[in-house]
């Protein structure tokens, strides 16, 4: 199985819709067949990974730990095939309501190519490239729409995200004086060498990058701007797609390169996973709109993910990769759901609200019981509070969303809002179906976030 075909897949075809007019069916329509011959490939080539194990290819004939190397794990495979999934729904959902500009098809295959390139390298700088292919592309899908309000957000965007890009090209730059190596196997292998205190500055430079795509307290500023200046599928690719980069990259980095620098800096990652959720919380019970209440519970979500990584181990990761799972597709489903009309559409937000907060049997549920499950077993019952508090405010907040959304009369002499295309109501209404799905059986999920933790074990 070639490793090079999910990423080369999304990059030949983005370059052949550039070429065309993304505003019409046709290549609306190429694109999407694109991104599911991505997936397929990205699927074949886990089922190979969990029959043989890791699959490595390094590129140019160059010798291991010289060469660009590609490195196919289950950690890696789980989020590339978990953000191309958001990526076609956002897709499909904007093919179906209509395409606005020529670019967006094209933009969305690159933006693949950028993702499927970052969770499958094995080179520390080669992942700052694909980092980099993923934030250009994102920028620009940012400004989609070309009102005041989409080139503002895309401003905001790409100022903060090359202050993040800054912070990782330091942080990576200082692992290199360290360790002398840019392949991660390598790098792992030589910070073992030194005490953990002579690489916490590469480690806090990084943490600090990704904790800014995560848009972790206090590093959110730049999120609730973004996420509501930008239209649903935007938002969707943004906090389902591109935001895994901060998870995927905390998992990568500290979980199997860096993991003495995470046991030192466990409490604070504790500390801010506590002040993410509170004050994402606080902050959208404050809102009244939803596109707002959406952003800032994206803070608060991202809290759980930090406290998964706080706990470690094979659990916590393996929380930590199952909270990522539920909290993309949550947001995916919401997002895209937030402006629908026409029946079932109130179904389709209360799923998705239910989700957020943790109310069984929606998948939402599975992410915070993992982490409930291990708190009370190893008698934490700080985190056990925290919990169930960030459960209770959640609820409130989607309550509130939902309430105001669907409960609250229209003005007097409002015209009656039309219903959305029954299409983009179908395709809504099946990821709400999933995400039930993925609470009321929930072995699949569970077994591909113990597959993904299990990564971090020995270094080949």
């Amino acid at each position: 199985m070639n490793i090079a075909l999910p990423i080369a897949i999304p990059w030949v075809a983005g370059i052949l819709l550039a070429l065309m007019d993304g505003r019409r069916r046709r290549p609306g329509r190429f694109a999407i067949v694109a991104l599911v011959a991505t997936m397929a490939a990205a699927s074949n080539l886990a089922w190979e990974v969990y029959q043989n194990g890791p699959v490595e290819m390094v590129t140019g004939g160059w010798a291991p730990g010289v060469g660009i190397t590609l490195r196919a794990d289950m950690l890696g495979l789980t989020f590339a095939l978990l953000s191309l999934g958001v990526l076609l729904a956002a897709l499909t959902f904007e093919v179906l309501s209509g395409v606005r500009t020529s670019s967006f098809p094209a933009l969305v295959l690159f933006l693949a190519t950028g993702l499927t390139g970052v969770f499958m390298t094995a080179d520390a700088f080669n992942f700052y490239v694909f980092f980099e292919i993923t934030m250009i592309a994102a920028y620009v899908l940012t400004s989609y729409g070309e009102d005041g309000r989409q080139l503002r957000s895309a401003t905001i965007f790409a100022v903060v995200n090359l202050l993040g890009s800054a912070f990782f090209l330091v942080g990576i730059a200082s692992l290199y004086h360290v360790t002398g190596r840019l392949d991660m196997v390598g790098i792992a292998r030589r910070v073992d060498i030194f005490e953990p205190e002579a690489v916490m500055l590469a480690g806090l430079l990084i943490f600090i990058a990704f904790s800014v795509k995560l848009g972790i307290f206090p590093f959110h500023f730049w999120l609730p701007a973004v996420y509501t200046g930008t239209r649903p599928a935007v938002a969707a690719i943004l906090s389902g797609a591109v935001a895994n980069i901060g998870s995927y990259g905390l998992l990568r980095f500290f979980g199997q390169i860096l993991p003495e620098q995470l046991k030192l800096g466990a409490p604070i990652f504790l500390v801010l996973g506590l002040a993410s959720i509170i004050y994402g919380s606080v902050q959208a019970i404050s809102r009244r709109s939803v596109n707002e209440v959406l952003a800032y519970s994206s803070i608060g979500q991202v809290g759980f993910i930090l406290i998964a990584l706080a706990i470690g181990g094979e659990q916590g990761f393996a929380a930590a990769v199952l909270f990522a799972i539920v909290n993309s597709v949550n947001k995916t489903l919401l997002f895209l759901s937030e402006n629908l009309r026409g029946w079932l559409s109130g179904f389709v937000f209360a799923v998705g609200a239910l989700s957020v907060a943790g109310v069984p049997p929606v998948g939402g549920f599975l992410g915070k019981a993992g982490l409930f499950k291990i708190a009370v077993a190893e008698e934490d019952w700080v985190i056990v509070s925290l919990i169930i508090v960030g459960s209770a405010l959640s609820f409130v907040y989607m309550f509130q969303a939902y309430q105001r959304r669907y409960w609250a009369p229209d003005p007097e002499g409002s015209e009656p809002h039309a219903p959305s295309p029954s299409s983009v109501r179908a395709l809504v209404c099946a990821i709400a179906v999933l995400t039930i799905f993925i609470g009321v059986w929930p072995e699949p999920a569970l077994w591909i976030s113990e597959q993904a933790a299990m990564t971090f074990g020995a270094l080949p």
